[in-house]
């Protein structure tokens, strides 16, 4: 065993404990099954972080609250449990990924445009045996006009990765009629909402709201967003 693989493998215990505790805290509860996914779903990106740049050294070192209970603070607004999601610039996984491991009959499409980080994805979820993932390699707008995704989704969501303005008109083709659109962000958007209210008028949105918290174990502050369409 290599010194990257056992400097890897001893941050495992900690990231595991940490994952718990902060799960906790936003009231999720992990079982046994969803840790040992989990344990495994870092040992990927840990591997695959040192071949391509998938999440920034500094935010790997906390992965379990920057990424995992980030992406899960989504869960209590994914009111299908077994309804089908697209995660738009998925990059590593996040949030789709952690939001399937907790809920597994959710039908998930994890869209990236990178083809490595794609593969990446494949890989991941091959390794955890998540069935019902669709790793869409390509950019959302060579997507919007296919039927196949084209309002088939009851939740569209996206964790930082676009403007708020161009995940609205994005996102809205992708979203099914009375579906959601869920907006992770850090504190300050007033600026990007306001400058998507043309949007949301042409989209047929309706803005219902944001829900402002900070992640557990000083993880720092967040904001979701959501959207539905009408």
């Amino acid at each position: 065993m290599d010194k990257d693989t056992t400097n890897a493998e001893s941050s495992v215990p900690v990231m595991t404990h940490t994952l718990v505790e902060a799960s906790c805290e936003i009231g999720i509860s992990l079982g046994k099954r969803e840790i040992d996914l989990f344990v495994e779903y870092y040992r990927r990106l840990l591997f695959w972080n040192r071949k391509i740049n998938l999440v920034s050294p500094k935010s790997l070192k906390d992965t379990a609250v920057l990424h995992f209970v980030d992406s899960l603070t989504a869960a209590e607004h994914i009111e299908n449990k077994e309804g089908a999601l697209m995660d738009i610039g998925s990059g590593a996984g996040f949030p789709g990924i952690p939001l399937k491991i907790i809920m597994p009959r959710l039908r998930v499409t994890l869209l990236e445009a990178s083809r490595r980080k794609a593969s990446f994805l494949k890989e991941v979820t091959r390794k955890l045996g998540l069935d019902g993932v669709e790793v869409a390699n390509a950019r959302a707008e060579q997507l919007v006009g296919e039927d196949k995704y084209r309002g088939s989704f009851g939740v569209v969501i996206s964790r930082a990765t676009l403007k708020l303005p161009e995940f609205l008109r994005l996102g809205a083709e992708f979203a099914a009629q009375g579906g959601i659109l869920i907006a992770m962000k850090g504190p300050g958007v007033g600026v990007e909402l306001r400058a998507a209210e043309a949007t949301l008028k042409d989209r047929g949105l309706v803005f219902s709201g944001w829900r402002a918290f900070e992640l557990p174990l000083a993880g720092g502050k967040r904001k979701l967003l959501i959207f539905q369409k009408n």
